[in-house]
C-alpha cells in the first residue's frame, strides 16, 4: 500500500452516525434483515415490550391490528410508557424512548427485573426504520400523543384529552425505503403471538386483520389466552398425535430471582419435539436450560425404571432413547441472560442448567412415583427405542456386508459427478428410469450427478431407523448423499451442497416429494436447515409456432407467452401441448428447461418453524385420518387445476 493511500484514509474518513442514523444505515445490524422476516420484527419489537409488562405483572391484554395499507397498531393495557421529564436528557421520557438507542427501563433503576427486549433497542429501531409512527399514551389521567417520521419528531408530546384507561397504543407504517416487501403475512404474526400467549399464562393477546379483503373472504382473527400456560402449549403441539398419558406433567421452580417451567408429555410418535425459550425469546439453538433438562430426564428414567425392576441390572436408557416420542417445553425467566451462539439464540447462563436440572430431577421422579402407570408406560416405550435402535445398528452392518457399501461402493441407481467438492456438486433424485435416462444423457456431468428412484418410497412418518436401513428404496440414496441418518448424520461427510427432488408436476409427483421431505425433515433435518434441499421447477407447456418453440411454467405464463408469439399476427396458430411427464422430455430439452443453471427454476425448501413442519408431516403422513381430512377439506380450495 501506497503512502498517499494510506494519506487518503485519516480521521476524517471515520464516520460517527448520530443518533438512529445507525440504524437506517445498517438496519440488519438491529432486525436481522431487510426482507419480510425484517418487516414482521418490528412487529416482535413492540410485542415485546408489551410483554416485559405483563412480566411485570402490569398487563394482561394486548392487541394486535393490521390495518389497510400493512400499517401495524399495537394496543396494551400496561402501565403506559412514562411521560415525565427525563433528568439525564432534559427531554420527555416518551421521546427518549422513541429516539434513542439503548434507552429503556431495563439497565437498572428498577423498572423490569425480567425482560425480553433486553437491549432497550426496540421501540427506537421501529421508529428509525418507520415512514411515520404515532404513540398515545393513557396514564395518570391524561392521553399524551406524540408523531415521528423516519426516527425524528414531528408532533412534540401533546396532551390530547381526559382518560379512565391506562396503557400505550403505537401506530406505525413500516418504510418502503428500507424494506424489500410492506406486506404483513397474517400467519406469520400469529404463530409468533400465540406462541408469547403460551408462555404468559393468562395475558390475552388479541390479533385482528382488518385489511380490505375480496368479496366474500373474511377478515381473520385471533384472541389467545391460556391460562394453563406452557402446558398448554404441549397440549396444542400433540394435538395431531395420540398421547401415552393424558395428562402433561408440569414442573416448576425458583432459585434467586431466576425462575424454570417445564411441561412435558410423552405420545406415540417417533420424534422428539424439543422447544425453549429464555425471557419469551425462542432459544433455537439450545443452550444450558435444554442440557439441564436432558441430563436430569435421563438420569430420573434410569433410576425409576432399576428401582421398580422395569429395567435389568445391566439395562440403561440412553438419552436419545429416553426422548423418543417426547413433546417437551421449557421456559426459564431470569435477570441478565447471556445469548451465544450464531444466531444469539443460544442460552449461556450455566445456573440455569443446574436450576432446570434440579426442577426435573426432583419433580419428575415424585411424579413417577405418584403415577406408576405412566412410570411404566414411559419406560417400555424408551426400551422399545432402544432395541429399534441396536436392530439399525445391526441392519446398517448387515446390508453393508452384503453390499460391500464399507469399501465405498456407490449403488447402482447413481450416476456420479466428476467433481469432488460437496460445494460444486448436486445431485438430481429423480424418479423413473426413463427421466432418469433423459436426465442422465442431458445433464453437465462434471458437477451434476443423477439417483434414480423406482415406485413409491417407504412412508418414514410409520417407521423407525431399523426399517429405513433395509429398504431397497432409500438406502441407496443414503449411501449416496454419505452423510449417515438420525443420530449419525454428519453434514461434514455430505457429498453434495445442492439435493434437487426432481418429479412431475401431477399428484404423484407431488406425493413423491413428500415422501422425500418427509425423509429428509426426520431423518437428515440439517439437510434442510443449511438450506441444500431444492425442488426442481419442470415446466407445464409447450408452445410452438413454426420454428419457434418455447415452454411455459405456469396457466399465467401460457396465456402471456401465447400471445408474445402472436403479437405480429393474432390468427397465427400456436401449438400448446401439456407435457405429461419428465419422461417424455428428451435430454435437450430437459436440460434447457430444468437442468441448467442458467435458465432453470430451483425451489430452496426452508425450514422457518420446525414444529409447525412437525405438525404438518404428522397430519399428512401419520396414522391418524381424522387430522388429515380435517386438513384437506379447510385447504381444498387451494389446490386448483390437479391432474388425477
Amino acid at each position: 500500500m501506497s503512502e498517499e493511500e494510506i494519506k487518503t484514509y485519516g480521521a476524517e474518513q471515520i464516520q460517527v452516525l448520530e443518533g438512529l442514523e445507525a440504524v437506517r444505515k445498517r438496519p440488519g445490524m438491529y432486525i436481522g434483515s431487510q426482507s419480510s422476516a425484517g418487516l414482521h420484527h418490528l412487529v416482535y419489537e413492540i410485542v415485546d415490550n408489551a410483554i416485559d409488562e405483563a412480566m411485570a405483572g402490569f398487563c394482561d391484554h394486548i392487541q394486535v391490528k393490521i390495518l389497510e395499507g400493512d400499517i401495524i397498531s399495537v394496543r396494551d393495557n400496561g402501565r403506559g410508557i412514562p411521560t415525565g421529564i427525563q433528568p439525564q436528557t432534559g427531554k420527555p421520557a416518551l421521546e427518549v424512548v422513541f429516539t434513542v438507542l439503548h434507552a429503556g427501563g431495563k439497565f437498572g433503576g428498577g423498572g423490569y427485573k425480567v425482560s425480553g427486549g433486553l437491549h432497550g433497542v426496540g421501540a427506537s429501531v421501529v421508529n428509525a426504520l418507520s415512514e411515520w409512527l404515532e404513540v398515545r399514551v393513557h396514564r395518570e389521567g391524561k392521553i399524551y400523543e406524540m408523531k415521528f417520521s423516519r426516527g425524528h419528531v414531528t408532533q412534540e408530546m401533546t396532551v390530547v384529552g381526559d382518560t379512565d384507561d391506562h396503557g400505550s397504543e403505537i401506530i406505525f407504517k413500516p418504510d418502503g425505503q428500507i424494506f424489500e416487501t410492506l406486506i404483513y403475512d397474517y400467519a406469520v404474526l400469529e404463530k409468533r403471538l400465540r406462541e408469547q400467549a403460551f408462555l404468559n399464562a393468562g395475558v390475552r393477546i388479541e390479533l385482528s386483520d382488518e385489511r380490505i379483503k375480496p368479496e366474500g373472504e373474511e377478515n381473520p382473527h385471533a384472541d389467545m389466552c391460556y391460562e394453563g400456560g406452557i402446558r398448554s402449549f404441549v397440549e396444542y403441539i400433540n394435538r395431531t398425535k395420540t398421547p401415552l398419558h393424558q395428562d402433561v406433567i408440569y414442573l416448576s421452580g425458583k432459585k434467586e430471582g431466576a425462575q424454570a417451567e417445564v411441561a412435558l408429555q410423552y405420545s406415540d410418535s417417533y420424534n422428539e419435539i424439543l422447544v425453549s425459550f429464555a425471557n419469551d425469546i425462542h432459544t433455537t439453538e439450545g443452550g444450558m436450560h435444554e442440557t439441564g433438562f436432558k441430563t436430569a430426564l435421563t438420569s430420573v428414567l434410569n433410576s425409576y425404571g432399576h428401582s421398580k425392576k422395569l429395567l435389568k441390572d445391566d439395562e440403561t436408557i440412553s438419552g436419545e432413547d429416553s426422548r423418543e416420542g417426547l413433546t417437551v417445553v421449557i421456559s426459564v425467566k431470569l435477570e441478565e441472560p447471556q445469548f451465544e451462539g450464531q444466531t444469539k439464540t443460544k442460552l449461556g447462563n450455566s445456573d440455569m442448567r443446574s436450576l432446570v436440572d434440579g426442577v426435573v430431577r426432583e419433580g419428575l421422579a415424585t411424579f413417577l412415583e405418584e403415577n406408576p402407570a405412566v412410570g411404566k408406560a414411559i419406560i417400555e416405550k424408551a426400551l422399545m427405542a432402544s432395541r429399534a435402535r441396536e436392530a439399525a445398528r445391526k441392519a446398517r452392518e448387515s446390508v453393508r456386508r452384503k453390499t460391500g457399501l464399507e469399501s465405498g461402493q456407490m449403488p447402482d441407481k447413481l450416476q456420479d459427478c466428476n467433481e469432488r467438492d460437496p460445494s460444486l456438486c448436486e445431485i438430481y433424485i429423480v424418479e423413473g428410469d426413463s427421466a432418469a435416462g433423459s436426465a442422465i444423457q442431458g445433464r453437465d456431468s462434471r458437477f451434476q450427478a443423477i439417483l434414480s428412484m423406482w415406485g413409491k418410497m417407504l412412508n418414514v412418518e410409520k417407521a423407525r431407523a431399523d426399517k429405513i436401513y433395509g429398504n431397497d428404496k432409500l438406502y441407496p440414496m443414503i449411501v449416496a448423499l454419505g452423510a449417515g441418518i438420525g443420530a449419525e448424520f454428519n453434514i461434514e461427510k455430505l457429498r453434495y451442497h445442492k439435493i434437487v427432488i426432481m418429479a412431475d408436476a401431477d399428484v404423484d409427483g407431488a406425493h413423491i416429494r413428500t415422501l422425500l421431505l418427509t425423509f429428509f425433515f426426520r431423518y437428515m433435518r440439517p439437510l434442510i436447515e443449511n438450506g441444500y434441499v431444492y425442488s426442481a421447477v419442470p415446466p407445464l407447456y409447450k408452445l410452438i409456432r413454426g420454428k419457434q418453440q418455447r415452454v411455459a411454467y405456469s396457466d399465467e405464463e401460457r396465456d402471456r407467452i401465447s400471445a408474445e408469439m402472436r403479437a405480429d399476427n393474432p390468427n397465427a396458430k400456436v401449438e400448446i401441448s401439456r407435457f405429461k411427464g419428465l419422461g417424455e422430455m428428451d435430454p435437450h430439452e430437459l436440460w434447457e428447461t430444468t437442468m441448467d443453471p442458467e435458465t432453470r427454476t430451483l425451489r430452496r425448501i426452508t425450514l422457518e418453524d420446525a414444529v409447525l413442519a412437525d405438525q404438518v408431516f404428522t397430519v399428512l403422513m401419520g396414522e391418524q385420518v381424522e387430522p388429515r381430512k380435517q386438513w384437506i377439506e379447510q385447504n381444498a380450495q387451494y389446490a386448483v387445476n390437479i391432474d388425477i
